[in-house]
């Protein structure tokens, strides 16, 4: 029996999504005073509301 459905078939079904995924890096202090950095992948529907994250 021959193959019913393609590896490209199942891809095409899949409904895109139209959020953007943003890879966030922020520095912070630690106790002892040293730099230290952290990064917070977050998703958002349009760039402008990068301005409105806040990052705890």
């Amino acid at each position: 029996m021959a193959k019913q459905q393609t590896f490209g078939d199942k891809v095409k079904k899949k409904k895109a999504d139209s959020r953007i995924h943003v890879k966030v890096i922020y520095s912070f202090r630690n106790e002892s005073g040293n730099l230290r950095f952290s990064d917070k992948q977050i998703t958002v529907d349009d760039l402008n509301q990068l301005e409105k994250v806040t990052i705890n």
